[in-house]
């Protein structure tokens, strides 16, 4: 039989691992970066890492919308 072109188990639990982890590493990195009122960036630091996927697409949604902007 021919098992090259299915995936198993092992391949999805891989994928949906990736999917979790690298958004969430670029929302911290994005938080970490740049600055915010008062202690948004402790909360929603807090919220991406113990909310892992939800608090990282809450985060894409709202949380970037808050981030302080630098005027010259």
């Amino acid at each position: 039989m021919n098992y090259f072109g299915m995936i198993g188990a092992w391949q999805l639990f891989l994928i949906f691992i990736i999917l979790g982890i690298i958004p969430t590493f670029i929302a911290l990195i994005d938080i970490v970066k740049n600055d915010f009122k008062g202690n948004n960036k402790v909360v929603w630091l807090i919220l991406v890492l113990f909310g892992n996927l939800f608090g990282t697409l809450l985060y894409f949604t709202i949380g970037r919308k808050q981030k302080l902007t630098e005027t010259s």
